[in-house]
């Protein structure tokens, strides 16, 4: 006989759901008491939501917990360059559609990678309802951008042709996205490699790998955006809680303690990780939230 679940177990379970969203499909997992305090999770792969997976189950007992995809990533509707212009401000347009649709007045805001533009665009435009950051390897900070990375995109910014395009492409490939989960984490084993086959599935759809690079691209209006942003975390001074995989090579160390320039009360927590840190990290990362935002 299966155990029988437990009412309130029932309800922090996770659902997943869709919202229409300026005429597109958005998908999103909740989880939670809609009553206690919102944490919305933004991240920054292919894949979306899906990273969030644990974390979500781990923080449902005391948060609300949405995590949408964004357009063209994960269970989002994906339309073409051609149909839809894919830069971060509209991607971050139809986060804020779905804040809007669900209602939702006040929210912390967790960062990862991508999630990092995304969430600090809402920051700037709607200061007085984001609670509090989260912020776990997402740059705010030119100092924060490792060499590499910095190398591939600065051609890319200066002169689009397919010549500079082809680093970001390679970016996107099947290696380079390996590793993107593997480089820096304390034991390889520990890393499901359902996360980097899913993201590259996601890549290889036709079409996909362009738009990418269309993001790849425009990655420099959010390095643009990083003086008024600074201006607008010493104006507001959001609590902020840093957590950062230390061995990240794609946004390093640097771009966490400059963090702390804007946000001195800001507290930092180092973790033996890489660029990604859930599947090692998922009950400290869990914990420090709850003690730095719901205790």
């Amino acid at each position: 006989m299966l155990p029988q679940t437990n009412g309130a177990d029932a309800d922090l379970a996770t659902k997943y759901r869709y919202a229409a969203v300026h005429g597109r499909q958005v998908f999103y997992r909740e989880a939670g008491d809609p009553s206690a305090p919102t944490i919305i999770l933004l991240a920054g792969l292919p894949s979306g939501s899906q990273m969030y997976r644990d974390l979500i189950s781990a923080l449902s007992d005391r948060f609300h917990v949405i995590a949408p995809d964004y357009i063209g990533f994960g269970h989002s509707e994906a339309p073409s360059n051609q149909e839809f212009d894919y830069t971060f401000d509209n991607l971050t347009a139809h986060v804020t559609g779905l804040i809007d649709e669900l209602g939702l007045t006040s929210y912390l805001l967790y960062m990862q990678d991508y999630g990092g533009p995304v969430g600090c665009r809402i920051f700037v435009q709607r200061p007085d309802a984001v609670a509090g950051l989260v912020v776990q390897n997402a740059n705010a900070y030119v100092e924060g951008v490792g060499a590499p990375l910095k190398d591939a995109l600065t051609p890319l910014w200066e002169n689009r042709t397919a010549e500079t395009e082809a680093p970001g492409r390679e970016f996107l490939g099947a290696e380079s996205t390996m590793q993107q989960w593997l480089v820096g984490a304390r034991d390889e084993e520990n890393i499901n490699p359902d996360n980097w086959v899913l993201d590259q599935a996601l890549l290889d759809r036709p079409g996909t790998q362009d738009y990418q690079v269309d993001l790849l691209a425009d990655y420099k209006s959010n390095v643009a955006r990083y003086d008024d942003l600074h201006v607008a975390f010493r104006e507001h001074q959001p609590k902020t809680l840093i957590l950062w995989g230390k061995n990240d090579p794609i946004f390093i160390p640097p771009g966490a303690e400059a963090y702390q320039r804007d946000l001195p009360d800001a507290k930092l927590v180092w973790l033996d990780a890489g660029h990604f840190v859930l599947d090692e990290n998922t009950p400290q990362v869990a914990r420090e939230i709850k003690a730095y935002f719901a205790d």
